[in-house]
């Protein structure tokens, strides 16, 4: 499997098995197997980079969690918390999925329920960062 080498300065390494036909990328978080989407590649970079290198305990981190928007459940791809208030929300796309004006808005409606402080949009290889304060969206560079 060919996996696209995504946009971080540090190179992880994963754990990764094969089962027939499928792959599969071991969750240090929910420890387990996962199968091996682009997307989850990309979520599993996160995961990486916020326990590796900004040293968040794995409870910080919380992932595909189900929330409700207008009626609708909704899934969440990651949330870091420090002592359980929402910090970082983190919505992740797979590396061949462009970043619209409409993919900010879709994670900018979850943090109006979450209200996180800082918002990030990614696919891997672009990255959008925000900073919510007095109601609005301010962004930031970043680089991971």
């Amino acid at each position: 499997m060919q996996l696209p080498k995504l946009n971080f300065k540090e190179d992880f390494v994963f754990d990764i098995k094969r089962d027939k036909d499928t792959f599969f990328i071991y969750d240090m978080v929910r420890k387990s197997w996962l199968v091996l989407t682009p997307e989850e590649w990309v979520r599993q970079h996160f995961v990486h980079y916020f326990t590796q290198v900004k040293k968040y305990a794995k409870s910080a981190l919380i992932l595909e969690k189900k929330l409700e928007l207008n009626g609708t459940i909704k899934r969440i791809d990651l949330l870091i918390t420090e002592k359980t208030a929402p910090k970082i929300l983190v919505e992740l796309k797979a590396p061949n999925i462009t970043l619209t004006e409409q993919t900010f808005e879709q994670i900018a409606r979850y943090n109006s329920v979450i209200g996180a402080e800082k918002i990030i949009l990614s696919n891997g290889l672009q990255h959008i960062a925000a900073r919510f304060e007095n109601g609005n969206y301010h962004f930031e560079n970043v680089e991971f």
